[in-house]
């Protein structure tokens, strides 16, 4: 479209690898600056394009497929108003970064003054954006919390071209709405988010992996219920304590809890000797390889339940018949749930529905993160909230045409 070339942004025809759900949009731009970006979705409101971000596109697949997708807005050459990607206030334990910038860049211009972003679990190879936009948070959200209790500031780009910030270095400013809090988890589908502001944490100095595999499957959901409730509340303050329940729930389960910081030598030594009464328990200086990597790919979900209804979560999906890996965040109750990628359609809605009915008694949810279309076309892939409405409000201040991304959230929004 002439109209998109003549803002000055690099634009060009979509190939079959970029697409978005299985969507293929029509054109890619390559903006270098929020500016840049605004002016593309000046262009995008006045020929209603459909639009949806994308940064090192990890999690492309994940959401809904959207309704329609004309134009991609790539996010990796993305600088910042003095040219650079990452502006670090060492001094400040602060980092404005440019959201098309990869993790594992950020992580290795930070660990350079012995800082970090206390947020893993996300993989490195995709953007800050990308990550907010979907809200992953990994093991040390148990004692760092999630992207939205790191972030401080934010610089985003609305559906019609205005550029709206809050927090930090605050330009422009959306009355009445925290922009962080309401961009992080958004899949893109309020806008586009160029800019973010972080607080940052030292690098530990020492860090210890404490790792238990319970003795006997005999009653092993409740002995790790019980172990999770001490690790959670031991003086040695363990910054994350993970599960890996391999194949099947009904199989044993390994919990692992790491310690960081100063003497973590001597209070990893006293995690182990509480984690000794449910097995043996092996102290070692690296993570096990399971930690911080998702139990799968082609069928993942995510389930949500009050911490103290972990194990009961667990049971549920044991009683759901279908052979499932269960890894995560145990004391924060933030498990994700892999299953076969050979298990059917008929299968498939069945566990997601019959799981959902058991974890609503509990409080909690499932969110089915990504699945072949062709499986998931029987399931609502968010699964009923109560937010609904208020969702759809704020959708409605924010993009009232439902061109960002539309469809890729819950409820279709």
């Amino acid at each position: 479209m002439e109209a998109l070339h003549e803002t000055g942004v690099t634009v060009r025809p979509a190939t079959p690898g970029e697409t978005v759900g299985g969507v293929l949009p029509r054109w890619v731009a390559l903006p270098e600056s929020t500016d840049e970006v605004a002016a593309l979705m000046r262009v995008s409101a006045a020929h209603d394009l459909a639009v949806v971000p994308t940064g090192g596109g990890t999690k492309l697949g994940w959401g809904n497929p959207p309704e329609r997708c004309d134009l991609l807005i790539d996010t990796r050459r993305l600088l910042l108003g003095n040219g650079s990607t990452v502006e670090h206030s060492a001094g400040d334990l602060v980092a404005r970064v440019s959201a098309g910038l990869p993790l594992d860049v950020l992580d290795s211009t930070l660990s350079r003054f012995g800082q970090e972003l206390a947020l893993d679990g996300a993989p490195r190879a995709g953007t800050v954006g990308g990550t907010l936009a979907t809200a992953v948070a990994g093991p040390r959200r148990f004692r760092y919390g999630t992207a939205r209790d790191l972030l401080i500031g934010i610089t985003v780009v609305l559906a019609d071209g205005t550029t709206a910030s809050s927090g930090g270095n605050v330009v422009k400013n959306v009355a009445g709405y925290d922009l962080g809090k309401l961009f992080t988890g958004s899949y893109g589908t309020l806008g586009i988010i160029t800019e973010a502001t972080f607080r940052l944490h030292p690098i530990p100095a020492d860090r210890r992996w404490i790792t238990v595999e319970p003795a006997s499957r005999a009653g092993a959901g409740h002995g790790t219920a019980a172990l999770v409730t001490e690790l959670a509340a031991a003086l040695a303050e363990p910054s994350a304590i993970e599960l890996d329940w391999p194949d099947h729930p009904l199989g044993a389960p390994t919990v692992s809890a790491l310690v960081e910081g100063v003497a973590a030598g001597a209070r990893a030594e006293a995690v182990r000797r509480l984690m000794d009464g449910y097995g043996n328990a092996l102290i070692t200086m690296e993570a096990p390889a399971w930690w911080a990597v998702p139990p799968g790919a082609d069928l993942l979900l995510e389930l949500r339940v009050p911490p103290a209804a972990a194990h009961l979560a667990l049971r549920a999906v044991a009683a759901r018949g279908l052979p499932a890996r269960v890894r995560g965040s145990v004391a924060s109750a933030v498990l994700r749930v892999a299953l076969p990628a050979d298990v059917d359609e008929a299968a498939f809605a069945g566990f997601v529905t019959g799981l959902r009915d058991d974890l609503r008694e509990l409080g909690g949810g499932l969110t089915v993160l990504t699945a072949p279309p062709e499986t998931a076309r029987g399931v609502d892939r968010w699964g009923p909230s109560g937010a609904l409405p208020l969702m759809r409000r704020i959708k409605e201040r924010f993009d009232p045409d439902r061109r960002m991304s539309p469809g890729r959230f819950a409820g279709g929004i």
